[in-house]
């Protein structure tokens, strides 16, 4: 009933509202009569004439051309908010635990089962001929649906939770139509319907779900695709519609947008505050000292096992105060967000970090390529893309192109395999790009530099601008199309020993549908996975006659 952070298609509820992709301003490239290159905005204007001091006072930057001031990337953040303390069985006591505990789990599995099945025929008869589901059920229907509540408390205490203290109460949903929880494990949201019985915010994925998908639906879900901006603005004007009427259930949101271990606050996604409702935060806590409860770093299904075989699991819900909208009509939502953020932060006496969802899949793709250390390549996600705008697929997508270059195992690469997927050869410029890029300056690089250079390279003011005046370049002809020899003339004045296989290797990365030539969707395409390349085409862009690579570039470019 929560979203599920292990879902491999992508499509949990997500951000519900995300800063757009930074598409610059247009800029027109005019040409004087004397061939010096003009800039009819008077901010790029200065980032393209005057080359020679530019340079100077960027020494190294292979993309001072583009805008470049050189790059700045924040230290590494050890802090793992999805570690689970305790991922096996150690130690006599637990593995004593669990033999004593066997035949206990049996019962508990019988009870856990046929409540899941009662809540379930219960849901299918408050539901049965229900049509009008854009407005609230029906008195009769929500009553019948205590049957599933209860049976979701029984279902709790077959895992173990035998009590649950509670801390507080919840706010009457006439002062406080919205609640926030963070978000721990599967348990809180079983608790939650039987406790408040809310509309939740969940992945369209989780409909088709046996048992659970049903039971969801007789919550009037608010469904929304993670990756969708139509969705997520969607979801934004059912949670504003809902909390508005005092018909509807209380909205719960986890706007950590995935489970943690508890001991971190990740960064927050702005569904639940953009409608500007009063919030009641409430907070979760797994007391142990054997067994960490957090869903964290381990599977399903091992975390019920562990949970099915405990005496207890202890388990402490806290109402907190309800945070209020500010009156200062210029409170945005990121900053609703973060007071109610630091209100539960402080309760829980938790460290709150940038890490997102994207970390998560960050974790999970080195993960699934067997890498020693996964946890290295977390980058907080959350500042990287409200600095460079860039999408968690975006930087799954450049992970990936990292992980190929053969990391060492503390996550590092060298200048050799750096150059080898990009099919580059040590020559000056690459060393400016490698240079670039290591900010420490120890013969290295680590993900999140390569991550910070490239997304730092797409941000650039001029950076499409370039691209499409290197493709310009590369086709003389104006057929819409570059031969393999086309781009070896284009880019021999940055590396002019290229020897024949080099040519064709590096005009094979850029020809992604291999029919021997690329258009420019393939050249702008590979530029986008690869934008660390379009420096290879500085010397060309710098020194050649402009005039007629502009005249041949699309109008909604100029």
């Amino acid at each position: 009933m929560a979203d599920h952070h292990r879902d491999h298609d992508h499509d949990l509820s997500s951000p519900l509202l995300q800063s757009p992709r930074s598409d610059h301003s247009p800029v027109i490239i005019s040409i004087e009569a004397d061939g010096n290159d003009t800039v009819s905005d008077p901010a790029t204007q200065d980032q393209l004439n005057n080359h020679d001091t530019r340079y100077h006072n960027n020494p190294g930057n292979p993309y001072w051309f583009i805008g470049s001031d050189g790059l700045s990337v924040p230290g590494p953040n050890t802090a793992n908010p999805f570690l689970n303390d305790t991922p096996h069985v150690v130690g006599v006591y637990e593995f004593v635990k669990i033999v004593v505990c066997f035949p206990i789990v049996l019962i508990r599995l019988v009870l856990f089962g046929f409540c899941l099945l009662v809540g379930y025929l219960a849901t299918k008869l408050a539901l049965e001929g229900w049509k009008d589901k854009q407005n609230p059920m029906p008195v009769w229907r929500s009553r019948l649906m205590w049957v599933t509540r209860v049976c979701s408390r029984c279902i709790l205490f077959s895992f173990g939770y035998h009590w649950i203290r509670r801390k507080g109460k919840p706010a009457p949903r006439q002062i406080a139509p919205i609640v926030v929880s963070n978000h721990i494990s599967y348990i809180e949201p079983i608790f939650f319907f039987y406790e408040l019985f809310p509309t939740i915010v969940a992945s369209e994925s989780h409909d088709s779900i046996p048992f659970v998908g049903t039971i969801i639906r007789a919550m009037q879900v608010i469904y929304v695709d993670r990756f969708s901006q139509s969705s997520r603005k969607n979801a934004v004007s059912e949670i504003k519609r809902k909390a508005s009427c005092d018909r509807f259930p209380r909205v719960l949101l986890f706007p950590e947008g995935t489970t943690t271990n508890g001991k971190f606050l990740i960064s927050f996604q702005l569904g639940a505050f953009i409608p500007a409702y009063p919030i009641q935060p409430v907070i979760v806590r797994y007391p142990h000292v054997h067994f960490d409860q957090s869903w964290g770093d381990v599977s399903l299904g091992k975390l019920m096992f562990r949970m099915f075989t405990q005496f207890h699991n202890f388990m402490e819900v806290e109402y907190l105060p309800v945070v209020f909208p500010s009156d200062n009509q210029k409170e945005n939502a990121l900053r609703f967000a973060e007071r109610t953020s630091h209100a539960m932060a402080s309760a829980l006496n938790a460290v709150q970090t940038s890490h997102a969802y994207g970390d998560l899949m960050l974790l999970m793709k080195a993960s699934e390529l067997k890498e020693e250390n996964a946890s290295s390549y977390m980058v907080e996600m959350a500042r990287v893309g409200s600095i460079f705008h860039i999408s968690s697929l975006e930087a799954v997508n450049f992970l990936e192109k990292f992980l190929s270059m053969n990391p060492d195992p503390s996550g590092c690469v060298k200048l050799l395999d750096f150059l080898s997927v990009l099919r580059l050869k040590t020559c000056p410029l690459s060393d400016e790009i490698f240079g670039f890029i290591d900010v420490d300056k120890n013969g290295s690089i680590t993900f999140k530099q390569f991550l910070y250079a490239s997304a730092h390279v797409m941000k650039l003011p001029l950076f499409w601008q370039a691209c499409e005046l290197a493709f310009a370049e590369c086709d003389p002809d104006g057929n819409g199309f570059i031969s393999e020899n086309q781009l070896e003339v284009t880019i021999r004045p940055a590396i002019p020993d290229l020897n024949k296989y080099e040519i064709d290797s590096l005009f094979r990365l850029f020809d992604s549908d291999g029919d021997g030539r690329v258009s420019r969707d393939d050249f702008i395409c590979c530029l986008r996975k690869n934008p660390l390349l379009i420096a290879i085409f500085s010397p060309t862009l710098l020194h050649t006659d402009l005039s007629e690579a502009r005249n041949r570039m699309p109008g909604d470019v100029i």
